[in-house]
């Protein structure tokens, strides 16, 4: 019988069920709904507990705070997609159960598991059942009548994850999408697979339990002579989100101890973060000194004697400066500092000029084929110098993701205009009045988006049914705001089809955005198509470049 698990074991079990995540990423993938080849499910909810578990698996010292806080952090910053969020809302909730304890028994577990149920209930603004929500709650649920029968955490977990199997499978019952495709809810699926890959490490089936960050391009080595100049080896970066007291007098003792340990340091403090830059021999003890403060994010070691010598050898302190000169930049704003700055999320050379154009200050480039993450728009805000930041997420899988940046943000005000796709972006973008207060602003283009309905033209990945309709692998499908709207084997015709259901009498304006295998003159073939159709309404033709979709069509 195992009575109580210590902080190494919740470590395993974390490290076990995201790597069983990653294994049935595809799968799960599989399993959403609408078949269409973007970022899915099974992805997001992967890359977000990989955020997480990279950091977990490089952990020296385990005990349950710091685990609990890389754990939490790591989820939090990393999140991609609705699932994704709502994925490290759980983890945030659960850490937020455990983190102060030395081992934790079925009670704690049953009570970290309604603290993460409560978490993410609270961070999704319209909850749906059916979904990855209810499959938590469900487990949770479970989770506290055992913790009244059972002291043996192998047989708690055990019948947990009984439960949440027969939750996921009413998920159809409570979504007819669902059951109309013959599908579980892919959110849910991922949940059950992340607590499945724990349960085994528990048991002690073997898992490889290292998640190594992502491989870079190979060095170039270079001359023994160039090595033997450099003092300090490794260039060594990273964020310190600052969960202790950090005064002026702390930041001089810690600019002191790394300069006893190496050099051309940068640290550079704004409120709760605190940028750092060392170059050293000993990455470990700038690391260790850190922690001490709060938990690290956007970690970074570079072997310097392995770099291309243009990039970091010849000019070391050159490099050293400009970035020091760059971070007071950004974090101290010499600069005049705007009302009113912009974000906007891009999925194309064509879409994001035009939102250039339109005066967007950064792009994040992503969008349907790979959602970015909430670090993702982090270091967004973090470069946009404006006093409110607009974030214009045109992606429904993308707003929870840029709330969620906005509440980890303190130096700025973080508007999120729920804009679900592209046209809504450029629609939010055209009404923007800089004379206008942000909230002005702000009402405005929220309720100018509602205006703009969309259709986007793609294929489809795999035969399924939905809608009431027959699709098959191949098949071309024109899907609108809310399913799909036309299915067929031709693309034209197919967007002709999809514009019979986009188009009313009161239309006047619509926008065709091409893709980038789509031709300039297959689309302005259907742009003079569609102006034949609808005499009425004025129709412009602009490069979108964007990749899967062939046309993303607006309607205003």
């Amino acid at each position: 019988m195992i009575r109580t698990i210590n902080a190494r074991m919740i470590a395993k079990m974390f490290l076990g069920g995201a790597k069983n995540l990653e294994a049935k990423k595809e799968w799960i993938n599989e399993l959403n709904v609408f078949p269409v080849p973007d970022g899915d499910t099974g992805t997001n909810m992967t890359l977000t507990i990989t955020a997480a578990a990279s950091e977990v698996s490089s952990l020296s010292e385990l005990d349950m705070e710091t685990l609990a806080k890389c754990i939490s952090s790591g989820s939090l910053r990393g999140a991609r997609g609705n699932s994704g969020v709502i994925l490290s809302q759980l983890l945030r909730g659960f850490t937020k159960g455990i983190k102060d304890q030395k081992e934790l028994d079925v009670v704690d577990l049953a009570g970290a598991m309604q603290k993460a149920v409560e978490t993410a209930y609270k961070a999704v603004m319209k909850p749906k059942e059916g979904t990855i929500l209810t499959v938590a709650k469900g487990a949770a649920l479970k989770a506290a009548e055992l913790a009244q029968t059972t002291e043996d955490v192998e047989e708690f977990c055990r019948l947990v994850i009984e439960e949440a199997e027969a939750v996921l499978a009413r998920t159809p019952d409570m979504l007819p999408v669902l059951k109309e495709a013959g599908v579980v809810d892919s959110g849910g699926q991922g949940l059950l697979e992340v607590l499945k890959g724990a349960y085994d490490a528990l048991l002690g089936k073997e898992v490889d339990y290292s998640f190594d960050a992502p491989k870079k391009e190979s060095a170039v080595r270079i001359s023994a002579q160039t090595e033997a100049d450099i003092k300090f080896g490794y260039c060594t970066e990273f964020i310190i989100m600052l969960e202790k007291a950090y005064d002026e007098k702390t930041e001089l003792e810690f600019k002191a101890f790394l300069e006893s340990v190496g050099d051309s340091i940068v640290v550079v403090s704004d409120d709760d973060i605190v940028k750092v830059h060392v170059h050293t021999n000993d990455p470990g003890l700038a690391i260790q000194r850190a922690l001490t403060y709060g938990s690290l994010s956007r970690m970074k070691i570079d072997n310097m004697r392995l770099e291309h010598e243009e990039k970091l050898i010849k000019d070391a302190s050159r490099i050293a400066r400009e970035q020091e000169e760059n971070n007071k930049k950004e974090i101290k704003k010499e600069e005049p500092r705007k009302e009113m700055g912009f974000i906007s999320v891009s999925i194309g050379e064509g879409v994001g000029e035009i939102f250039k154009g339109l005066g967007v200050d950064y792009l994040i480039e992503g969008g349907q084929t790979m959602n970015p993450s909430t670090e993702d728009m982090l270091e967004a805000i973090d470069h946009v110098n404006a006093d409110n930041v607009f974030i214009l997420p045109n992606n429904k899988n993308i707003i929870l993701a840029a709330n969620q940046a906005g509440f980890l943000t303190s130096d700025k005000r973080v508007i999120v205009i729920p804009t679900k796709t592209v046209p809504q972006g450029i629609t939010a973008m055209v009404n923007y009045i800089p004379e206008e207060t942000p909230r002005e602003n702000e009402l405005r283009m929220q309720a100018e988006i509602k205006n703009v309905r969309t259709g986007q033209v793609t294929y489809a990945v795999r035969d399924t049914k939905i809608d009431e309709k027959e699709i098959h692998l191949g098949d071309i499908m024109g899907i609108g705001d809310d399913g799909i709207l036309a299915v067929g084997t031709e693309i034209q015709k197919t967007a002709l089809d999809m514009m019979k259901e986009l188009v009313d009498e009161d239309s006047e304006i619509i926008g065709v955005y091409y893709g980038e295998e789509t031709s300039e003159e297959d689309a302005q073939a259907l742009g003079d198509q569609i102006a034949e159709n609808y005499p009425n309404a004025e129709v412009e033709v602009h490069y979108g470049g964007q990749p899967i979709y062939y046309y993303v069509i607006s309607v205003e």
